[in-house]
């Protein structure tokens, strides 16, 4: 699914990942079924034990910056996909992806125009290619 692809080098950087999307999810105030649950996946996808997972969220994990680009676009799109899941768009979610997309170094023009994309999609997932040439034209 959306982790299989991560090659996280430690346990540590999992845990990272996991915790900015826990912290992510819970930016709007509350925490959905939906978001839950994706979030669980994840978790497992990463080989994360469910006492671990757990207390993520009370307990917040230093986060670890991505080296990859590439890793670091997935990882946005992951949370992009969380912002949608409760069907539910909130001033905070928007104003922190943003933020989030430039703390981690991606070009606004990507982060924007992958967020559109999202939005017009009707199951709000856009194709991988799409995605990376997203940030990719923004190189040249």
């Amino acid at each position: 699914m959306f982790a299989k692809n991560i090659r996280m080098n430690t346990y540590e950087e999992r845990i990272s990942l996991l915790s900015e999307m826990i912290a992510f999810a819970i930016v709007d105030g509350e925490l959905h079924d939906n978001e839950y649950d994706f979030l669980a996946l994840v978790a497992e996808e990463l080989n994360i034990e469910k006492p671990v997972f757990l207390e993520l969220f009370s307990k917040r994990s230093e986060i670890i910056p991505i080296k990859d680009e590439h890793q670091r676009i997935m990882q946005f799109y992951r949370l992009a996909l969380l912002m949608h899941i409760d069907n539910v768009l909130h001033e905070r979610e928007i104003t922190a992806i943003n933020e989030i997309g430039i703390k981690m170094g991606l070009n606004p023009m990507g982060i924007r125009k992958t967020l559109k994309a999202m939005e017009q999609s009707p199951n709000r997932m856009i194709e991988p290619s799409y995605l990376i040439c997203a940030f990719e034209e923004q190189h040249n």
